[in-house]
């Protein structure tokens, strides 16, 4: 069987707090799955241990324990699963990227794996294992009103990204440890996402209390950003999560294609994508 491991884009991302309990950062993000996504092919096999691989072009920088090792391990430490499995992952996603690929690998094998066995108690596990962002892929588009809580959109919009990974992996706790200001919590209201056009209209005032962090240590980062938002049909652009993938919101795929074409000609050694939400 073959299972689509999706990824994710931070529409908006603020940094509310530091937590003293567990030393995380609260915060508070729109966010939303696109299409595009990691391929993992999954069989049970006679044996007494997992058979894991990747492929693709990202492949080479996962580490041989990962999110797919630790979510094997803890099903079966808790009796969830008994088989062993060969699985083989197609790397497509960048990694360290801020798109959240190797959490979307454990999400993907979780729902696969153990259907509808998934309860708050194991979640929390997960989470502590895998990461804070495990929660936003049970979700197609939502908001994180923080760590804990998720709204799901009432309305789902398609919309349509161009996205540029310049070859720069970001280390997400050291950006996160660079984090000097707060910005004030902000009150959720569907009112304010009713339509498409008030939705792209609220993300233009938002924005990624971690940009200019990355962007002072990456300069290419910012050059890249400000390279997508002057192309045609581009509503805003950013970067998602901790970085390193930066991406345009275009008024349609037509557009996010011309651009691509366009910015691939002077950046031709990084890796670009069309994609849309799911």
């Amino acid at each position: 069987m073959i299972l689509e491991s999706f990824s994710k884009i931070n529409l908006s991302l603020n940094i509310n707090k530091k937590l003293k309990k567990n030393g995380l950062h609260d915060i508070q993000s729109y966010f939303c799955l696109i299409n595009l996504c990691d391929h993992i092919k999954i069989k049970k096999i006679k044996s007494q241990k997992d058979k894991i691989r990747f492929q693709g072009r990202f492949a080479k920088y996962i580490k041989k324990k990962n999110s797919i090792t630790d979510i094997l391990t803890i099903l079966r430490e808790r009796n969830l699963i008994s088989n062993y499995y060969s699985v083989l992952v197609n790397k497509k996603i960048p990694v360290f990227a801020g798109l959240g690929g190797g959490t979307s690998n454990a999400v993907c094998l979780v729902k696969h794996l153990i259907k509808g066995k998934i309860n708050k108690s194991l979640l929390r596990i997960l989470e502590k294992k895998i990461g804070s962002d495990l929660k936003l892929f049970f979700y197609e588009q939502g908001f994180l009103k923080s760590l804990k809580k998720i709204d799901n959109f009432k309305k789902k919009y398609k919309l349509n990204f161009l996205l540029v990974y310049p070859n720069i992996g970001c280390s997400t706790h050291y950006i996160y440890s660079k984090v000097k200001k707060c910005s004030l919590k902000s009150k959720f209201s569907f009112n304010q996402i009713n339509s498409k056009s008030r939705f792209i209209k609220f993300l233009l005032s938002q924005n990624n209390d971690l940009q200019s962090i990355v962007e002072k240590k990456y300069p290419a980062i910012k050059t890249i950003i400000e390279e997508i938002r002057k192309k045609r049909g581009c509503y805003f652009s950013r970067m998602t999560g901790s970085g390193s993938v930066c991406y345009g919101l275009f008024k349609s795929e037509k557009a996010a294609k011309a651009a691509l074409n366009g910015i691939k000609l002077k950046y031709p050694k990084y890796w670009f994508s069309v994609a849309k939400t799911i």
